[in-house]
């Protein structure tokens, strides 16, 4: 069988992509794909590029990704920049976002209130918005894909990760896709559902921001999935007694179980807790920092997505002057390839990845790996995508192999990998 094609218009064509792009660091790897830290030899602009093996086309979601990011071009997007072909890859010429994430950021700053909340909620619905006015639905919408700018305190939100990201003409769909705890409960209950997905994420994304903890969590799968269909949270004492009424009531909102009345993300951008009327300048970054670290951090810094890119860009300036229960719902099931993925990293004489690397261990193709969805406490990087049963799962991470030929890894002062803000990898 021959390889799968894109066809576009504006895509290039290459014999080498090394010139074209000098590769400078690996940001990360997954079952389908690496992206690396690139400078533009003819403008000297600084990308990150996203390698895709044709081979491995049918398996990835390239294809529908590129499709909506041509699509759409908005200021707290991460775009595509460009699109390369030779004759075993594609690569995507993403923009370099060099921020980090956003817990890291929240950690790192010291004071921390509602309205740093709001202002980050406000941007990301905007955001939204155009997308949705745009017919297009992100469907994976979680702290993860909400990344820094730049190192600047005022760096603004960019939206990344758009691999289960969806073009609804016609307003419905019926693909079960998400990530565990941030999907909305009409997707677990394999009901045809709309963009009203995207603003239950946000509901959800905007209860941690506040407390620093989920607003669905349960040891039990099927208990979690239970109270998520069922809307079932509450704001505890003592971490929501000093959280304005207003929040909770725009969170209440946003997390309404009937979509039909749930807030759409015009009505969310009209709110006064967005709008910065009603959100409360106390200072909250002690027990959100808390409890962030207690139901989050511990997982990040083994997550696969390692980053560079806030340490090169830093060097770069300081040099010129970065059990399985298979219950509810019955259907819904989970690949999980994270932990069988070897990444080498190495680049063939063509600057591609070499064919070695990104394999699957001895436990064979990720098709062939189901498990069920498992619950979603600490598990912001493990990357776990609900899917229809039987099918290939769009995204995935692991952890990066810790060398590598001619591409280097960037850690920060502790040794720790760094967060990059560059899309996801699939």
């Amino acid at each position: 069988m021959g390889r799968k094609e894109i066809n576009c218009s504006w895509k290039k064509v290459t014999n080498n992509i090394k010139d074209v792009f000098e590769f400078r660091e690996i940001l990360g790897s997954g079952s389908f794909s690496e992206v690396f830290l690139v400078r533009e030899r003819k403008t000297g602009n600084f990308y990150a590029l996203k390698c895709v093996k044709k081979k491995q086309l049918d398996h990835s979601n390239l294809e529908n990704e590129i499709t909506v990011l041509k699509r759409i071009k908005h200021n707290n997007v991460v775009s595509l920049e460009d699109f390369y072909e030779t004759r075993t890859h594609y690569y995507l010429v993403m923009e370099l976002v060099s921020g980090g994430e956003l817990f890291d950021r929240i950690l790192d700053r010291g004071v921390y209130t509602e309205k740093d909340a709001s202002l980050v909620i406000r941007q990301v619905l905007e955001a939204v918005t155009y997308l949705h006015q745009n017919s297009v639905v992100h469907r994976d919408l979680k702290p993860e894909n909400l990344l820094f700018y730049n190192q600047d305190e005022k760096a603004k939100i960019m939206i990344s990760d758009f691999g289960l990201s969806k073009m609804v003409d016609h307003g419905v769909m019926q693909t079960a896709c998400g990530t565990p705890g941030y999907v909305a409960p009409e997707v677990l209950a394999q009901k045809p559902y709309s963009k009203a997905v995207d603003c239950w994420s946000i509901g959800v994304i905007t209860y941690i921001l506040l407390s620093g903890y989920p607003p669905f969590y349960d040891d039990n799968e099927t208990r979690l999935f239970s109270k998520i269909m069922r809307a079932e949270y509450a704001f505890h004492s003592p971490y929501w007694d000093n959280i304005s009424e207003s929040a909770k009531d725009f969170i209440r909102n946003m997390l309404e179980k009937n979509p039909k009345n749930r807030f759409t993300s015009e009505q969310a951008l009209r709110h006064p807790w967005i709008k910065g009327e009603t959100a409360c300048s106390n200072d909250i970054y002690q027990s959100v920092c808390e409890q962030f670290q207690k139901n989050f951090k511990s997982k990040w810094k083994r997550a696969f997505n390692a980053a560079v890119v806030v340490n090169h860009m830093k060097k770069l300036q300081l040099s010129h002057s970065e059990p399985a229960v298979s219950q509810t719902p019955p259907l819904i099931q989970v690949v999980d390839v994270s932990d069988r993925l070897h990444p080498d990293c190495v680049l063939d004489s063509n600057g591609n990845p070499s064919t070695g690397h990104a394999t699957l261990a001895p436990n064979g193709d990720a098709s062939r790996t189901l498990c069920p969805l498992k619950a979603c406490k600490s598990e912001p990087h493990h990357a776990l995508v609900v899917t229809e049963t039987g099918k290939h799962a769009y995204h995935s991470e692991s952890e990066l192999s810790s060398t590598a030929s001619g591409v280097t890894h960037g850690v920060n002062r502790s040794g720790q990998p760094l967060q990059t803000g560059v899309c996801s990898v699939m």
